[in-house]
């Protein structure tokens, strides 16, 4: 079985409720404001989903997210990267040799069109062999995966409130966006706990807000309140890991690096620093699923655990999500899948209502069909599609 072709294809989806944006409540950032240009003046989320043709009549298909926010990767650069640069280094070549063709990729940068051009070759390998791809990256350690939703910054009450809704949708874990005035963000904190009960997971993620003395002044709050304050997220600049680690050694929260943890050097970097307890992997940060199983093995190897966090998606990645948390035995329970609550997934067949609100007992199932295990509707991609931009 030879590669044929690498396609793609760009996808745009309007958002109504905006994340990370309410007026600068809860973060220093202008979360809002660092997704709209001028270019794109309405807030939407775009992706490009990959296609991987054999000349056994074989296609795996996958997504890549595109964030210039976030990512640094507008939706022209990671279409451009996959059609002209890293997909036709594929051409050719047998899709089982996977650790050679994604190392011959693996340029610096371009991890979001890295990661779609892996979702879509373990896509096709799971298709080929008949099996789900968690059976090729680790197994099938768990059926069922607990949902975790991002809270975007905003007053506590209407923080609270958002969090009690989706409780009503079967949501059992939160993460609340922080990083502004501590005895303010421990105010939402503690007015989400008290929305919820005692029994729901809460997590906080300052994307990078605090100084190392607000975020160990936050975290000594939250322990004098009892708030069950699960984590919290990169507290301070990603370069600062002496300043992560002062935090660490300071609180009994765990302290979560995730903007500072891209690559398996990046987290040696961050266990050599003692910087950390909990590792954030996300798929397109790290450019794919094999490169999110080397970063779980060396945290697993320091004796540190790894969370999944958000990054976006139409239900390819969804999926992908689903079958490295399946596979990943150190992952500490509970996987961030805020996309659902954002825009509708462009799946058809059971999967479209099995990966959507609302979850059964806070939990989404591992889809375990051959390869990712979901199907994309083209109706509704035709619907979304973008034109190329070369």
């Amino acid at each position: 079985m030879l590669i044929t072709a690498v396609r793609s294809r760009a996808v745009s989806l309007p958002l109504a409720p905006v994340p990370y944006s309410t007026e600068r409540a809860g973060t220093k950032r202008e979360w809002g404001k660092t997704r709209l240009t001028p270019h794109r003046p309405k807030p939407s989320l775009q992706y490009v989903i990959v296609e991987i043709d054999t000349d056994d009549g074989i296609t795996g298909v996958g997504e890549a997210c595109t964030d210039i926010g976030f990512f640094g990767e507008p939706v022209e650069e990671v279409q451009s990267a996959i059609d002209l640069y890293l997909g036709p280094k594929l051409l050719g070549r047998d899709p089982f040799d996977r650790e050679q063709l994604l190392f011959d990729i693996d340029f610096p940068g371009n991890s979001c069109a890295k990661s779609g051009i892996d979702l879509a070759l373990h896509d096709l390998l799971g298709k080929a062999l008949d099996i789900p791809v968690c059976n090729l990256i680790g197994g099938n350690g768990r059926r069922q995966v607990l949902a975790v939703m991002e809270v975007a910054p905003g007053t506590a009450d209407g923080m609270a409130r958002q969090c009690a809704e989706w409780v009503q949708q079967g949501v059992r874990g939160f993460k609340a966006k922080v990083g502004a005035v501590p005895e303010d963000d421990v105010e939402r904190l503690a007015a989400i706990r008290a929305a919820v009960g005692p029994d729901i997971m809460l997590r906080a993620d300052a994307n990078q807000g605090y100084t190392p003395k607000e975020a160990i002044r936050l975290c000594r709050m939250c322990e004098r309140r009892d708030l069950g304050l699960e984590l919290l997220e990169q507290p301070v600049p990603k370069w600062d890991l002496a300043g992560m680690a002062q935090v660490r050694a300071a609180v009994d929260v765990l302290i979560e690096a995730d903007e500072a943890a891209y690559t398996p050097h990046d987290v040696t970097q961050i266990v050599r620093a003692q910087a950390a307890d909990v590792i954030n992997i996300k798929i397109a940060k790290a450019g794919g699923l094999y490169q999110s199983k080397k970063i779980a093995a060396v945290a697993e190897a320091a004796g540190l655990e790894c969370v999944i966090g958000t990054a976006w998606g139409l239900g390819v990645k969804v999926a992908a999500k689903l079958h490295l948390a399946a596979s990943t035995r150190s992952l500490r329970d509970g996987v961030e899948f805020t996309e659902l609550m954002l825009h509708d997934l462009l799946l058809t067949g059971p999967q479209a209502t099995d990966l959507a609100p609302p979850l059964n007992d806070g939990c989404l199932n591992v889809p375990l069909g051959p390869g990712l295990g979901v199907t994309l509707d083209q109706e509704k991609m035709r619907t979304h599609e973008i034109p190329k931009h070369h």
